[in-house]
């Protein structure tokens, strides 16, 4: 199933930013230093295992549980 990367992705941002636009880019840029591009990402882009597991740890660093 693709897109699970994009699905962390957002959640991850919607969680920390509660729909405030400066968080959004703050989250996207701490998401970035942290090796993960958003802007890379879609939702047919395919499922990298690898990808999906930094996503997790950074999500715990943040303190975020995911639904994925």
């Amino acid at each position: 199933m693709a897109g699970k990367i994009k699905k962390a992705i957002d959640e991850i941002i919607l969680q920390r930013s509660k729909g405030n636009p400066t968080l959004v880019l703050t989250t996207k840029t701490k998401l970035s230093i942290k090796g993960i591009d958003v802007e890379l990402y879609r939702n047919d882009s395919p499922d990298d295992p690898e990808v999906l597991e930094k996503i997790n740890r950074i999500a715990n660093e943040f303190g975020l549980k995911l639904t994925l």
